[in-house]
């Protein structure tokens, strides 16, 4: 008979699996944790990978380790649900990673000569282009999830055909483009207008690329900063006695120039 998780070291990676195990056993365990798969897991996998990069940048250790230890769990849940069907075994998951690493970083554990060569500044890239090479692919813009956000994905999309020559020059013809997009969005039919929003929004992810920002963080933190100023004219609005729903557009831009001159 296997020991109850309950009794098991909590602060071990086996207790972790045990309690996965133990919930998609069938009759005995936790009926929502039966009916699920992959796919339905799939959505949580990316929200909890948010939630860290959430932690992160509100500075908190404390959600920081709580966050990854949600995200840790998607892992063992995944890899339990391979386990079922015989295709692959946490453990191997960890292996698979540990080798990657290793192979990836000859300068750290390979030999004298590799732990002393001058290493380039896209090393980790060149590694996995040339494992890539073993692998077929259809195009070069093959290995890019399509579950990532959309703006992480179109810098990933033009920093791949970047590099086989696919480029604007300087970020001074994206800025031409940008301006384009928008005349188009501007003339478009109503059945074409989400199609140009789109070109927009990919045309603002290459001038991201080209000044070396990541456009998801920089509108993460845009949304922060709107969510900061709104609630300044909330404060503001119920020190009256009101509401935003109570009150004008110019009340409420004028409370917003306010709280920008004082985020200043």
């Amino acid at each position: 008979m296997s020991q109850n998780p309950a009794d098991m070291n909590p602060r071990k990676i086996e207790t972790l699996r045990a309690i996965m195990k133990a919930l998609r056993t069938p009759e005995t365990g936790c009926p929502w944790d039966l009916e699920q798969s992959f796919a339905t897991i799939a959505p949580y996998t990316i929200e909890e990978a948010y939630e860290v990069a959430d932690a992160i940048a509100n500075g908190s250790r404390e959600d920081l380790c709580e966050e990854l230890g949600d995200l840790l769990l998607q892992a063992v849940y995944h890899s339990q649900m391979a386990e079922e069907e015989e295709s692959f075994t946490f453990d191997d998951v960890v292996g698979a990673v540990s080798a990657k690493m290793i192979r990836r970083h000859p300068h750290v554990f390979g030999d004298d000569d590799a732990r002393s060569a001058e290493l380039a500044k896209g090393f980790w890239e060149d590694r996995k282009a040339e494992e890539r090479k073993n692998k077929p692919q259809r195009s070069t813009l093959d290995g890019i999830p399509l579950a990532l956000p959309g703006l992480t994905r179109a810098l990933k999309l033009q920093a791949k055909a970047a590099k086989v020559g696919f480029d604007w020059p300087t970020v001074e013809y994206v800025y031409d483009k940008i301006a384009e997009e928008i005349d188009e969005l501007r003339s478009a039919p109503e059945n074409k207008k989400a199609e140009e929003m789109g070109d927009l929004l990919f045309a603002v992810a290459n001038v991201a690329r080209h000044m070396g920002i990541d456009p998801e963080a920089a509108l993460r933190s845009a949304n922060a900063k709107f969510e900061r100023r709104f609630a300044h004219i909330e404060a503001r609005l119920a020190e009256a006695g009101r509401a935003p729903a109570d009150s004008t557009l110019e009340d409420m831009d004028s409370l917003w120039d306010e709280a920008k001159s004082l985020g200043k």
